[in-house]
């Protein structure tokens, strides 16, 4: 799911790991919103909000947008970053690195967050951004930008090319890979809202609590690919010594 890559990477790997990220991003999404009024899964609305402020001179007030696109642009940057330098060292495990510092990140806001939401609730909102720029910047190279999972209006401009085309490739190699294509669109769509809409339930009951979940689903997820290689290359090895 993880750490396939290239021409290892499968439609199924795609498909596991637009299940679980999008399904991460819908619960950040409406936790960062219902607990400090700020969206927290894209910028293009912080980018909309800090023209307008720069616009009326409100210029302390524009820093703030600023930041918020910072944040998710740092939070890509360093995710890249990790994984060009673990790429020099071993490729197998280029993924963890950031995976785990995004369930760092919100482990901390899910034990930290009713602290800091009345008097910084501005750090709040910088360090989800910051994770959802590493989860997406990660899945983006891992997918080879097949998959995104932290907003949607990129996936819906896809998805709606892709089921116009529906109506001109006619062949049949061409019609199985966008019905598969779309089929994943729908995928990362459904995930997104469901855990949105968890999220959106259960919020009134365990408020920052919540985020406990989508940073133990990372970890898990990790440990998953980690043991799933692992039986693979033991079943491998068996194999070999079979013949």
């Amino acid at each position: 799911m993880f750490r396939h890559q290239g021409k290892t990477r499968t439609l199924e790997h795609n498909k596991k790991i637009a299940s679980l990220l999008s399904f991460v991003a819908g619960i950040v999404n409406v936790v960062g919103f219902l607990s400090v009024q700020r969206l927290t899964t894209n910028v293009t609305g912080h980018f909309a909000f800090f023209i307008d402020e720069v616009f009326k001179l409100h210029f302390s007030e524009s820093f703030i947008y600023f930041f918020y696109i910072l944040f998710f642009f740092l939070g890509s940057f360093c995710s890249s970053l990790l994984i060009e330098i673990m790429t020099l060292k071993n490729e197998r495990y280029i993924f963890i690195i950031p995976t785990i510092i995004e369930s760092i990140i919100l482990f901390c806001i899910a034990l930290l967050g009713h602290l800091l939401v009345k008097e910084y609730s501005n750090y709040i909102a910088f360090s989800l951004l910051f994770a959802m720029g590493l989860q997406n910047s990660l899945v983006t190279r891992i997918s080879n930008a097949i998959v995104r999972t932290t907003h949607l209006t990129g996936l819906f401009t896809d998805l709606g090319i892709e089921l116009s085309q529906l109506f001109f490739y006619k062949q049949k190699e061409q019609q199985v890979k966008l019905l598969s294509t779309i089929k994943l669109r729908f995928r990362i769509i459904t995930f997104f809202f469901l855990g949105g809409f968890f999220g959106g339930t259960f919020y009134s009951y365990f408020h920052f609590y919540l985020l406990l979940i989508p940073a133990s689903m990372l970890i898990i997820g990790l440990y998953y690919d980690h043991l799933r290689f692992q039986l693979l290359n033991w079943k491998h090895q068996y194999d070999m010594k079979e013949k």
